[in-house]
């Protein structure tokens, strides 16, 4: 067998694919360079041929080598086996303890497996079973061996027992529930500094669910980015995952605002007026400016004493979030005062244990506490919108989107470490909305680190986005099964090869989070991936996503009767034109200006214009549209038309609510190109849509009206 075949067998035992079929239906094979570069990336050595031999092996040893395995996951209701490693012969017991400190003793079963010689020892393994009445939870498994020579050998790991389904899910199956998609940044008031906030979601809930009776409000990530201007637009290249974005927070709303002196408010009221006019524009979002004058009131709001009772929940809060909270504030702290370029983070702040970090703790308290403080009130404020989300009449309420991946200067990438992976970036491969595929220039997890941390940077992202979540969605769900990596350096974001995870367990962990908080789970499954995964989400109870313009078999439409029942089923979603400039064909002449198209304008008109107009006509065809509809007319019909479907949960965006017809994002772009991420929320006649205009906009009311309408 020669290098390459070594190579790729190294590759596919390490969950690398050396080949993968793309949206064209085709088999494309990665190159050995690729491969080379990912496994180098997780630490794996492939430079020739002794270090793949070296490699495989290390594979099959590297069990025997340690007593337990990092971490187990499994499903309640169903045993469990776990593997235990010992010298030959020495006598070994197990057993657990569950979260609520029930002891539990596991029982060996007659299991056997020839011992092997490991650095000179002979190892044996021995199988133990893990009952199926383990309750679901975060529990402890502990081995021992005591040889009788006073040198007693324990180990212990993990156990993380995950529900069979999403009870949260299941409990929302008995009727077709209907909710709001919304970038928060681009939804404004009059109380706003010139970008959406926690308040003005809180209103948008309320008038949502108590005024037009609807049961969710879906909106963009709300994750950390920097902690200063300039700030990343995309809410989907965030700093962080776990942290949430001080830029949203409503000063007027902290309790300490009203204990201000008289002169210090005036100057946050001034502050918040500079933006009046901010706020009824509609060319573009401007966060830097709105952020650099919310960081300065909130600074003099931190300055204010606390009540003991306010202080008790601060010191509360910041208890429970522990060092993860105090390293992501020291990197916004560190952050201040360096470029995300400088040479400190790749010297002496390299991570968060480095002596010169260490030493910043204490020099830069004052800051650390200021931005502890700021997760604080971005709890708060998050709690009372989800509050006033249930308090309308909503179901769920507010759902919040988690992103795919981080940036790779931000904060997850310096406290996590070696839990992400550097040298390589996520992204996709060449689709028929981008056919030159995408570099989305972040750091995936470290499959390998993940399983050795038992899966606690992963657990503690999703329960803070969880914590005052009715639902979350899950961006690119598909992540949870396999990635796609692109070495630092590559061309082009097609020379990059599928990276596959523990499904079972991510999508485990993720089910039992949920189900603490309570909270429905919706995975976005769009683009290219393998049909078993559509399949292991419905049998775990989770929803997937539809979008109408997807849902064809080789050019034709599906019926809309035909589609999934476990989904969120919308029209359109944020990486596509609303409707109205969808029907225009505004994103191919987008991509065209932009050189985005693989094939000539006018064949790639053609197509997409003959793609619409079957939907188009699958809905005249149902007597939803008459031929002469207006462009309003149009959007509603097809509205109508995705509520035929069996989807648990219909969206709407709200951008066809009002009108608007710009697209927020175009994938493959850069600001440079497209101002992504930075349009205000405007309707059909350009003028600003304010939150308080949600209460009767006359295309928000009518497009109600037309949902409620039986065909």
């Amino acid at each position: 067998m020669d290098y390459t075949e070594r190579l790729r067998e190294l590759a596919g035992r390490c969950g690398i694919g050396a080949s993968y079929r793309g949206w064209d239906d085709v088999e494309h094979s990665v190159s050995d360079a690729t491969l080379r570069a990912i496994l180098e990336a997780r630490g794996i050595a492939a430079t020739d041929e002794d270090d793949v031999a070296r490699s495989l092996d290390d594979l099959d040893t590297a069990p025997w080598r340690r007593m337990l395995p990092p971490v187990l996951v499994t499903i309640a209701g169903t045993t469990a086996r776990v593997e235990v490693h010992v010298p030959h012969g020495d006598p070994l017991s197990v057993h657990l303890v569950t979260e609520t400190g029930v002891r539990v003793e596991l029982e060996q079963l007659g299991v056997w497996v020839d011992p092997r010689e490991v650095d000179g020892t002979l190892v044996g393994r021995a199988t133990f079973e893990i009952p199926a009445d383990i309750p679901a939870g975060w529990h402890t498994v502990t081995a021992a061996s005591d040889p009788g020579n006073g040198e007693v050998t324990t180990s212990q790991c993990p156990l993380a027992v995950t529900p069979e389904r999403s009870t949260a899910n299941d409990a929302i199956t008995d009727r077709q529930r209907y909710g709001l998609l919304a970038q928060l940044y681009s939804l404004r008031s009059n109380r706003s500094w010139g970008v959406g906030d926690y308040a003005d979601l809180a209103d948008t809930a309320s008038i949502a669910g108590r005024i037009h009776g609807f049961d969710y409000l879906l909106v963009n990530p709300l994750h950390a980015g920097r902690p200063n201007p300039p700030v990343e637009a995309s809410p989907y290249l965030p700093s962080t995952r776990r942290f949430f974005d001080p830029m949203y927070i409503r000063v007027e709303d902290i309790e300490e605002t009203a204990y201000l002196s008289p002169e210090k408010y005036a100057k946050v009221r001034r502050s918040a007026s500079e933006f009046t006019k901010a706020n009824k524009r509609i060319r573009r979002i401007d966060r830097d400016p709105s952020f650099r004058a919310k960081l300065g009131a909130l600074e003099r709001v931190h300055r204010v004493e606390r009540s003991a009772s306010r202080q008790a929940a601060f010191e509360s809060f910041c208890e429970r979030e522990g060092s993860g909270l105090e390293d992501f504030a020291l990197w916004c702290a560190l952050a201040e005062k360096h470029g995300p370029n400088s040479k400190v983070w790749r010297d002496s702040a390299a991570h968060p244990r480095t002596d010169h970090a260490t030493a910043q703790r204490t020099k830069l308290a004052d800051r650390i506490h200021f931005h502890m403080w700021l997760q604080w009130i971005c709890d708060e404020q998050l709690s009372r919108a989800q509050r006033a989300a249930l308090d309308s009449g909503m179901d769920i309420g507010v759902v919040h989107d988690l992103a795919v991946g981080v940036h790779r200067h931000g904060a997850d990438a310096w406290t996590l470490g070696d839990a992400l992976t550097s040298g390589v970036t996520v992204g996709a491969p060449p689709d028929n909305f981008n056919q030159q595929g995408q570099n989305w220039n972040q750091p995936p997890w470290n499959p390998d680190r993940l399983r050795e941390l038992g899966y606690a940077p992963y657990r503690d992202m999703l329960r803070t986005v969880l914590r005052h979540a009715g639902g979350v969605r899950v961006d690119h769900i598909l992540g949870l099964f396999r990635l796609w990596w692109i070495p630092e350096g590559a061309t082009s974001a097609a020379d990059g090869a599928y990276v596959t995870y523990d499904h079972e367990a991510l999508i485990g962990i993720l089910i039992l989070e949920a189900e603490r908080a309570g909270a429905v789970v919706v995975g976005e499954d769009l683009g290219v991936f393998e049909p078993l995964v559509q399949e292991y989400l419905g049998g775990r109870g989770l929803f997937g996503t539809s979008i109408l313009w997807f849902e064809n078999d080789e050019g034709t439409p599906i019926p809309p009767e035909d589609y999934r029942r476990l989904c969120l089923t919308s029209v359109t979603t944020h990486d596509l034109p609303p409707t109205a400039g969808y029907l225009r064909g505004e994103h191919i002449a987008l991509r065209s200006r932009l050189g985005l198209l693989e094939r000539d304008l006018d064949e790639e008109t053609a197509r997409d214009t003959a793609a619409r107009e079957a939907v188009l006509d699958l809905a005249r065809h149902r007597g939803l549209l008459a031929d002469d509809a207006s462009e309003q007319e149009t959007i509603e019909a097809l509205h109508r038309l995705v509520r035929l479907s069996p989807s648990v949960l219909i969206g709407v965006a709200l951008v066809d609510a009002v009108g608007e017809n710009r697209i927020q994002n175009q994938p493959g772009t850069d600001e440079t190109q497209y101002e992504n991420w930075k349009v205000p929320l405007a309707d059909d006649k350009k003028k600003a849509v304010w939150v308080d205009d949600l209460v009767d906009h006359p295309r928000l009311v009518s497009l109600v009206e037309a949902l409620r309408t039986r065909a």
